[in-house]
């Protein structure tokens, strides 16, 4: 028999396809000739293959090898097809089992030692082989634990080419190599430069505090203006921690995410929301997510079921913030390229920090602001108006005086823990409140349903907003979000319906700057 089968996953995005790779050998000149659509990085394959093969001691065939990925029209990078081609070839010269290699998923890049690296995207790419039928799957030692987390899945992990051609019933001698381990990157990362972001610590901030808890009960998106020192970004560390644990498909989400930004995964799903805060010299590229060939997430897809945070947000560019808008509505990133589509999860909490003006001392009692008017309205006109009335919570921030310092001192302040604890009794009121809906955060509720005869409070208490539409102090779109963020702060205060002075809060909260 000259002909070899095995199965490879190849990623788009976070969506995996099962790729054959059938190798035929002929009586011809040497040579691997490697055809399917491969990419730049693929088509080299076909070198590291052959060196591997020969520096583990059991070289390829010196006739013409032919490899194909199929489905043809599917496109395909990266390296991560090196273990599945090799193994392929070697079954085409009767080196090793056929038999075995077709009931085996391989994923791996082969070094020219032979030796086998651990690759990005091993997680969602066990997970695509799972969810196509397979049972087992064949990957780097390095990569075990990252593989392991996929319930269901027999692992096999080897650390060399020579390693898995034994497995598969090839008739050589063992030679025992050190295994290539997985990127040391740090699989937990400290919040914004703080290694313990604890909401004790926030001193005389007690509207900012409220607001983020009613946006980590109901997911709504925060907006904090306010000039430097008042403590913006040390809130914005705190939000994640609001928030409660990660289900098993956000984790599964998460950890999938991290594995295809070719972070370590550890031996655990993701438990935490995550939190990026990006700088503001980020491109669209980079927040959105993209690239030529390999399509990679970018930090809106690192922070999906988390916190993405822009700080000082007036300076980063338009397109940047409008590139935000889709995702968004659809919690949902979609990246075109002309040979492929990417999606990516994009459901996040946006959080925005900016100062009054580009100095920041416009407004501060004491401070002496050098902005011309005209300076200052054109630094936060560069926040859209489209992008900022998707922000339901928008709060000013101002600096602590010794009298509220002193204050917070005299008196308890609510730590993280205890801050979650109502968050995720809030959002369980809501989840109950939902359940014969396709809704679970008040944030994802529209507004003709909270303004419907069953939902809507009684007019006593619907007053005051109804007051605020008439004289034009807000617009339909936010009346509906002023409803979402008031129903967010009756969850928290364990009311069944939200009263007047749950609507005032929700009402200041969105026009509190």
């Amino acid at each position: 028999m000259r002909f070899g089968r095995t199965h490879a996953v190849a990623l788009i995005g976070m969506s995996g396809s099962i790729v054959e790779v059938e190798a035929d050998i002929s009586s011809q000149l040497p040579a691997i000739v490697l055809i399917g659509l491969p990419d730049a990085a693929l088509a080299q394959s076909a070198h590291r293959v052959r060196a591997a093969a020969s520096n583990a001691g059991i070289p390829l065939s010196t006739h013409r090898i032919t490899v194909n990925l199929s489905p043809a029209a599917l496109p395909k990078h990266g390296s991560g097809f090196d273990l599945a081609i090799a193994l392929a070839c070697l079954a085409a010269a009767g080196d090793i089992a056929a038999e075995s290699i077709e009931r085996v998923v391989h994923i791996g890049e082969l070094g020219l030692d032979g030796r086998l690296r651990p690759i990005p995207g091993v997680l969602p790419a066990v997970v695509a082989a799972q969810r196509a039928g397979h049972t087992t799957v064949m990957v780097p030692a390095g990569s075990v634990a990252e593989a392991e987390l996929v319930s269901g899945m027999r692992v096999v992990g080897v650390a060399s080419l020579r390693d898995a051609a034994i497995w598969h019933g090839g008739a050589f001698d063992p030679i025992p190599v050190d295994a290539v381990p997985p990127s040391d990157v740090p699989v937990e990362e400290p919040i914004l430069g703080e290694h313990v972001a604890d909401l004790v610590d926030v001193v005389g901030q007690d509207a900012a505090v409220l607001a983020l808890q009613v946006a980590a009960a109901g997911g709504h998106h925060a907006f904090l203006l306010g000039p430097p020192g008042a403590g913006k970004t040390m809130l914005a560390g705190r939000l994640p921690g609001l928030l409660p644990d990660l289900d098993e498909r956000a984790a599964l989400e998460v950890s999938s995410i991290r594995s295809l930004g070719g972070r370590a995964v550890g031996r655990a799903l993701a438990t935490r929301p995550p939190l990026e805060s990006p700088h503001h010299t980020a491109t669209a590229a980079a927040i959105i997510g993209g690239g030529s060939s390999v399509i990679r997430p970018g930090a809106a897809a690192r922070a999906a079921h988390g916190v993405l945070f822009l700080d000082e947000a007036p300076e980063f560019s338009a397109s940047v913030l409008d590139a935000l808008r889709q995702p968004l509505e659809s919690g949902v990133i979609s990246i075109h390229r002309a040979n492929a589509v990417a999606h990516f999860p994009g459901r996040f909490q946006l959080l925005l920090a900016a100062n009054p003006c580009p100095c920041g001392q416009y407004g501060v009692e004491g401070g002496e602001c050098s902005c011309a008017p005209n300076a200052r309205r054109r630094y936060l006109g560069r926040l859209s108006g489209p992008l900022l009335d998707r922000i339901d919570i928008q709060l000013r921030v101002q600096r602590v005086t010794t009298v509220q310092l002193r204050a917070a001192l005299s008196l308890g302040r609510m730590s993280t823990a205890e801050a979650r604890g109502r968050v995720v009794n809030a959002r369980a009121a809501a989840a109950a409140r939902l359940a014969s809906t396709p809704w679970r955060l008040n944030s994802e509720v529209p507004g003709r349903w909270l303004r419907g005869t069953r939902m809507r409070p009684g007019s006593a208490a619907m007053a005051g907003l109804d007051r605020a539409l008439e004289r034009g102090g807000i617009t339909m779109r936010g009346y509906d979000r002023v409803l979402r963020v008031a129903w967010s702060v009756a969850d928290l205060e364990g009311a069944s319906v939200p009263t007047g002075d749950h609507i005032g809060q929700a009402l200041y909260l969105r026009k509190g700057i």
